[in-house]
């Protein structure tokens, strides 16, 4: 499972690997190696106790004869341990699957024991039922690029990795007629949409902001793109899952023999649910299908900058009708002159010499770096269908946004010339086109790493505000830089608030802790709920939804027990646990943070 990254090699391309990179964006991604590598201190620490870490409940030799019988059924080659004395964190392209690379805690918390790469469903039954036969905790992950939020790591420590994306990588259905596709967790934005332009399709895809994970992974994650298709797990229609008990389970059409209609209907009869395998453990998904975007015949995409910060609230309305009005198409970014920065520099190169960036530093640097600046706000909006239409809609767009005091408008032609910054990210992103830019933006710090705070609110000047106002208040007090944006659907408003830090001061990564869990805490006092979070943190934010005593986890762990008895999927995920660990020790809820990992079976636990 080693992970060693040679800092001078080319970036591997999707014509050596499922996880690489288009071949038109290889200098681009081999340059960005260089600067992430480059701002990474090499200073990993070795590891000191018996490798690998093992689950928990089982003695080392009975792990042992497990690990040969794993083998045995899916062959040497495809099981790895994680005994390597240390563990390498590499960039987001060649990552680890033996723990988190942003890790928030030290980084040999969140370890697994090993993994397995399944081939087929039927692998991931075999490796299921071996499972259950000896008590052994498992932990699915897709392409192991969930960064922010835990990356590839398992919520139990010891647990073993089913690595899906690796061998199970195929497109296996690809429709132009009806704009649906089926596909394996190792799909990956820029491989479905290289698929779709050799084939001369007439039809996109949704990226989120980075095109390398995996699509199947991002929308069981609930994860948004920026086109009209931005709700990705709103867009899945049926799926395929191997249960806790090895059996295979068919979701909507798909449970008819044959179906004909799998992915163009998402519901079937009966019972919907899909949802308890969305940020859930009650299965593997191994195959999802998606509906897919049609061109929709002309495309355009606009920038809108404020230069006062006090007009913000008067923004967040006019923005409201826009969207619930549908006069803008897309999901919608509202960004932060802060947040832009990020995108193309480090604190260091902006020369910022406190612990954060104060308003004039912002306003230095948001005029000196920032193409049109210096503003406080930057709105993307785009547009789709005939040109008559989209100019219709932009011109009645700029009509309401000019209420705004200090308000600028600009086109593609505005962004032609100069480096790509987050307008390109958002211009292409919104016309389906996979960018990598944004995965610069976590080195604002050496060894750069981020967690997300990520409450959901009404798109109000009042409910966006109160948000905006707590980020301020706890990044003063705890001295770290966040960097807040707001993602626009077309009822409900996503903070998505960038918490970043050095990995290798455990100091700051203390500080974030810290305030990762006010900000959860105060957050829910307000009324808002994250719907996204770091492994650290599932168990206090799942704690947030609290309403009749928390009957929102409790249904969760009644559906835990009666279908997988043993606990082996992903125990602790999103705050479901399962019996056996349940009320032990493993849960942390955020009373105290984070300074060393020890096993509640072998006395009090630190968290």
């Amino acid at each position: 499972m080693s992970n060693k990254v040679n800092p001078g090699a080319k970036v591997p391309t999707l014509d050596e690997t499922y996880s690489g990179i288009p071949h038109r964006m290889e200098e681009f991604a081999y340059g960005l190696k260089q600067f992430v590598l480059g701002n990474t201190n090499k200073d990993n620490k070795p590891r000191t106790e018996d490798l690998p870490v093992l689950p928990p409940g089982i003695n080392r030799s009975g792990f042992n004869i497990a690990i040969e019988q794993l083998k045995g059924l899916v062959g040497n080659e495809n099981v790895e341990l994680n005994d390597q004395e240390r563990l390498e964190d590499g960039w987001y392209n060649e990552h680890p699957n033996t723990h988190d690379s942003f890790h928030l805690l030290d980084e040999n918390d969140l370890v697994s024991s090993g993994a397995v790469y399944p081939g087929s469903t039927e692998d991931v039954q075999s490796i299921v039922k071996w499972a259950n036969r000896w008590k052994i905790p498992l932990y699915s992950i897709s392409m192991g690029r969930n960064f922010g939020y835990g990356g590839a790591a398992p919520r139990l420590r010891g647990s073993i990795v089913v690595d899906l994306g690796r061998r199970m990588n195929r497109i296996l259905k690809l429709n132009n007629k009806s704009y649906t596709c089926l596909l394996e967790p190792g799909v990956s934005y820029f491989k479905l949409y290289d698929e779709i332009k050799k084939n001369g399709y007439d039809m996109w895809v949704d990226p989120p902001d980075i095109g390398g994970g995996s699509i199947l992974g991002n929308a069981l994650e609930r994860g948004v793109g920026y086109t009209p298709y931005g709700d990705h797990w709103g867009t899945h229609c049926g799926m395929e899952v191997v249960l806790p008990n090895g059996e295979v389970y068919r979701s909507g059409m798909g449970a008819i023999e044959n179906s004909q209609a799998w992915q163009a209907s998402p519901y079937g009869f009966g019972p919907y649910l899909d949802g308890i395998f969305s940020q859930g453990n009650y299965g593997i998904v191994t195959k999802m299908g998606f509906w897919l975007m049609p061109d929709p015949g002309g495309y355009s995409s606009h920038a809108i900058t404020f230069d006062r910060e006090e007009d913000f609230g008067q923004i967040i309305e006019i923005i409201r009708e826009i969207r619930v009005r549908h006069i803008s198409g897309n999901v919608a970014q509202l960004n932060s002159a802060k947040g832009e920065l990020t995108f193309r520099y480090t604190k260091k190169e902006l020369g910022i010499k406190g612990n954060v960036m104060t308003k004039e530093d912002v306003e230095r640097c948001s005029r000196e770096k920032l193409k049109h600046g210096p503003y406080s706000w930057i709105f993307f909006v785009s547009f789709y269908g005939p040109t008559e239409v989209r100019t219709l809609s932009w011109n009645l767009v700029k009509k309401m946004m000019s209420k705004v005091s200090d308000v600028h408008f600009y086109d593609e032609k505005d962004y032609a010339d100069g480096e790509p910054d987050n307008f390109h990210i958002h211009h292409e992103s919104s016309m389906g086109i996979p960018q990598f830019i944004g995965a610069r933006q976590a080195s604002w710090y050496p060894n750069g790493s981020h967690s997300d705070f990520t409450p959901v609110s009404p798109i109000t000047a009042k409910d966006a505000k109160q948000l905006l106002d707590l980020v301020y208040r706890l990044q003063d007090k705890y001295q770290l830089d966040s960097f807040p944006n707001f993602v626009v659907g077309v009822r409900d408003l996503h903070m998505i608030d960038f918490i970043m830090y050095d990995k290798k001061d455990p100091e700051m990564r203390r500080k974030a802790q810290l305030m990762l869990r006010e900000l959860i805490s105060e957050g829910a006092k307000l009324g808002y709920g994250e719907y996204r979070t770091h492994l650290a943190l599932q168990d206090q934010v799942m704690n947030t939804y609290g309403f009749n005593s928390c009957i929102h986890r409790r249904l969760c762990e009644v559906i835990k027990d009666a279908v997988d008895p043993n606990g082996i999927l992903s125990p602790g995920k999103a705050g479901v646990w399962p019996q056996w660990l349940r009320g032990k020790g493993w849960e942390w809820f955020g009373t105290e943070v984070a300074r060393k990992w020890s096993d509640p079976t072998k006395g009090k636990h630190n968290l």
